[in-house]
């Protein structure tokens, strides 16, 4: 991909990047190779061995894209036909699903993104993962034009597909790029699809999204950084200690010491019989003439000490990744998730504000990004973004003091519809003027776990530029090829 945007003209970030988030990539999968496969000395050579992980990177990333994009996100415009045709598009594509998994592969690989096209008149969106983006100009870490990569199989042969967005003459233009995988020679694009499509639009249409927190590997680099990555050793304490933990039950297992001879086969009149099955791991025979009878050894596990040894990385670790301490407990043989209400003094409170930020202008330029495509005028277009703070508050007391309040005279009836049923002023007078029925505080959900944010069950594909399981055909229109669908990308 890197030799393509040079031959057009195009440079990006540094390879060793790369090569980074390739490493980021293998702890979020749980194994990483020259970690957890090693070679131990046993007396006599050396052998291979696989050392145990409890995938706790990826654990780490599930939670923070459950608490920051689950089903209670809600968006908003000031015109509600606006509003309604946003959603419509936003659930034809997929959106509370396949965001929340974008969200999840950002904070492990440290960006995503999302990509708006037209598709034979129909609007989609691209979810694009770190490893197929590839930025060409940024200023104060904002990217401003990028090129965004995969491979396509078409007519039996792998190529390269860019789809590059730049800015021209104050206006988006989208090129369209095909090349040969092996030499990387300019090929053909299909009849259908524009090599240089002009948006019109000043703004884009993807918008990037990355954790809120200072790029380290590369403090120049436009890109982000996962959430663990500053936290990779300790992530290597923690499968140390799960792994000698399951080791210390795998030799901790009773063994029986038996003379050779009892282990011999005896005679009978119907042949010969073992005296020991020899798939009894229990018993090992011992040669030593000395050992005449049968010798009982038992193991003393250090259970105690390998958990406490692993509730001490696990608090690490929560609190590296931004989490807070005391997130994670082992116990029962599994990592549990804390369920307490979030106070807004705790570290989780501010850290998860912080990614708001970012989150939540994506998402007003996403909306805004579709309504563009749809035809309608977008400029101006003010979009609110309501997150889920249930997780933060205990919804259930915060509603019962605000119908103290109403009852004191101290709240409206109508201001009391507008917080807790997000309805507008005029909708909240007229409604709070009718009979007063009694209300029913709103369930609380004392840590939003929904991975699966709407109808869909569409899964990530390792290796994939996007969501969209399109079985690798070429998506055309407008915009292009689709980026997205089971390609692999060209690292």
């Amino acid at each position: 991909m890197r030799e393509c945007l040079r031959k057009l003209g195009f440079e990006t970030v540094d390879l060793g990047f790369g090569e980074q988030i390739s490493e980021w990539l293998q702890w979020y999968k749980g194994k990483v190779a020259k970690f957890h496969s090693y070679s131990q000395y046993n007396g006599k050579k050396k052998v291979r061995r696989e050392r145990a992980t409890l995938g706790m990177a990826k654990k780490v990333c599930e939670d923070w894209a459950n608490l920051l994009l689950n089903e209670k996100v809600e968006f908003s415009t000031e015109n509600e036909a606006l509003t309604l045709r946003a959603k419509e598009i936003l659930e034809e594509n997929n959106f509370r699903v396949c965001g929340n998994q974008l969200l999840e592969l950002s904070f492990a690989l440290g960006t995503g993104a999302f990509v708006e096209f037209i598709d034979n008149g129909t609007i989609g969106i691209d979810y694009i993962r770190a490893d197929m983006i590839y930025p060409l100009s940024w200023d104060n870490g904002e990217i401003n034009e990028c090129a965004f990569g995969s491979l396509k199989v078409i007519d039996g042969k792998t190529s390269l597909y860019l789809q590059i967005h730049v800015l021209e003459d104050g206006a988006y233009v989208i090129h369209n790029r095909l090349f040969d995988a092996k030499n990387h020679q300019p090929l053909p694009l299909p009849e259908q699809v524009e090599a240089d499509f002009y948006t019109g639009s000043e703004a884009p249409l993807f918008q990037i999204v990355t954790p809120n927190i200072v790029n380290s590997v590369n403090l120049d680099n436009p890109m982000g950084i996962s959430v663990f990555a500053n936290a990779v050793d300790v992530l290597k304490g923690v499968d140390l200690v799960y792994d000698s933990y399951q080791n210390e039950f795998r030799l901790g297992k009773k063994r029986i010491v038996v003379p050779v001879g009892m282990a011999q086969l005896n005679s009978s009149d119907t042949g010969f019989a073992p005296v020991f099955d020899d798939n009894d791991t229990e018993f090992y025979a011992f040669t030593d003439k000395n050992i005449t009878d049968l010798k009982e050894i038992n193991m003393e596990i250090r259970a105690a000490e390998h958990t406490e040894g692993l509730k001490q990385n696990l608090n690490l670790l929560s609190d590296l990744c931004g989490l807070g301490s005391e997130r994670y407990t082992y116990d029962r043989g599994g990592v549990k998730t804390a369920t307490e209400v979030i106070s807004e003094e705790s570290a989780l409170y501010q850290n998860l504000k912080k990614h708001e930020i970012i989150l939540n202008r994506a998402i007003c330029d996403l909306v805004r990004a579709v309504l563009f495509l749809d035809g309608k005028d977008t400029r101006g277009l003010a979009v609110k973004v309501d997150f889920d703070d249930s997780i933060i508050h205990d919804t259930s007391t915060e509603f019962e003091q605000n119908l103290k309040l109403v009852s004191a005279g101290l709240m409206q009836p109508f201001e009391f519809r507008m917080w807790w049923f997000n309805e507008s002023e005029e909708q909240a007078r007229e409604r709070a003027a009718r009979p007063l029925c009694e209300a029913q505080p709103p369930k609380q959900s004392a840590d939003s776990s929904a991975a699966s944010l709407g109808s869909g069950t569409a899964g990530l594909s390792s290796g994939t530029a996007g969501l969209h399981a399109d079985k690798g055909e070429l998506k055309t229109g407008k915009a292009g090829l689709k980026t997205g669908g089971k390609n692999k990308t060209n690292r």
